[in-house]
């Protein structure tokens, strides 16, 4: 391959990588060849196919996947493992919206996204045995749940990446507290009223429901 050419295909997948991870998959061709700043026949002459060119655009995606699933399997930690696979899985699919939407969809002739999915939950299951086995994870934690729980992750790609990122980090916090099998924390205290503003939205600052604590027993 010419350096023109090899320079061109770079672009091509730089520009891909910054469309489809901000756009998603549903993102059109035109658009990464006016991102790449060249022509759509360029474009359609390096990758005649969208599923070709999402299944390049992503590899360095898949190998981080990789290496989350081959160091949650060996951990000596099955639960630290558990959480470690699923806080790095939200994180990449936070990074990139084309690469959620490819994992968790599997474009017919992109059958590496299709293989990296199964590859994942095989892992999960498997780190699942082993921390149900140790008392950590809750016992009734299916496969399936993560499949639910990354489905619910894909409502956060709509927003800006910072935003995104920090929200996918409280997410997963949020969804292996719901996994651990002892909660290290309960549902906070309910409180009738806010003092400052006169709702129940904050949790700070509240009247008490009970009387006999001190406050005010008003709906």
């Amino acid at each position: 391959m010419r350096s023109d050419a090899r320079d061109n295909r770079a672009h091509i997948l730089d520009a891909a990588r910054a469309v489809f991870g901000e756009a998603g998959l549903s993102a059109p061709m035109r658009d990464i060849a006016r991102h790449a700043d060249l022509a759509p026949a360029t474009l359609y002459r390096h990758f005649p196919t969208k599923q070709a060119l999402i299944a390049q655009t992503f590899t360095e995606q898949r190998r981080a996947c990789h290496a989350a699933v081959r160091d949650a399997l060996t951990d000596a930690d099955p639960w630290h493992g558990f959480q470690n696979l699923i806080q790095r899985i939200c994180e990449l699919h936070a990074r990139s919206r084309g690469f959620a939407d490819a994992f968790m969809t599997a474009f017919p002739e992109a059958m590496d996204f299709a293989a990296d999915r199964e590859r994942t939950l095989r892992a999960v299951a498997e780190l699942a045995r082993r921390a149900q086995e140790a008392g950590e994870l809750r016992p009734g934690f299916v496969v399936d749940d993560l499949v639910l729980m990354l489905t619910a992750h894909q409502g956060l790609q709509h927003a800006p990446l910072p935003v995104r990122l920090t929200a996918s980090r409280r997410f997963a916090a949020y969804v292996i507290e719901a996994f651990r099998a002892a909660p290290d924390t309960g549902a906070p205290t309910p409180c009738r009223r806010h003092h400052a503003c006169g709702t129940r939205a904050h949790p700070r600052h509240c009247e008490s429901d009970n009387p006999a604590a001190g406050g005010p027993d008003r709906p």
